[in-house]
């Protein structure tokens, strides 16, 4: 404990006896206290929320081809089948733009690694056209 500054935190010793408090010193900055540290960083921060859009859009395109799927699974019945393949070909279709998009440009389709996400969204959209073959 002799080794702790004395405004350590809840849990220190408090001021050893004998020794002597000076004034109170800053901190160091941390990194996020000087940015932009360059023009060059600058420059990326303010052509940031064009690339931004971009990575959304493969993401709002299987969702709405996926919301597209359950409007038409929920018109009835004899829909059933058409609308579960639509949101089939759409976990597909996330699958193919995971795997062809760098990671910058998939968005939010990119959670987990590129194999992992490929992986589970063409699993997910096999299974969902299987049991959409399955109905009538």
């Amino acid at each position: 404990m002799a080794n702790r500054p004395a405004n350590a935190g809840a849990h220190s010793a408090g001021p050893q006896p004998g020794t002597q408090q000076g004034p109170a010193v800053a901190p160091p900055p941390v990194h996020h206290q000087d940015f932009p540290r360059s023009r060059r960083a600058a420059a990326a921060q303010a052509s940031q929320p064009a690339s931004s859009i971009v990575a959304w859009l493969p993401y709002l395109v299987v969702l709405a081809g996926t919301v597209a799927g359950l409007l038409v699974a929920s018109q009835g019945s004899q829909y059933a089948g058409r609308g579960a393949a639509v949101v089939g070909v759409m976990m597909l279709v996330a699958a193919l733009a995971r795997l062809a998009l760098p990671p910058r440009y998939a968005g939010l389709l990119a959670s987990r690694s590129k194999a992992q996400d490929v992986a589970a969204f063409a699993v997910l959209g096999a299974a969902v056209l299987g049991i959409a073959a399955s109905l009538p």
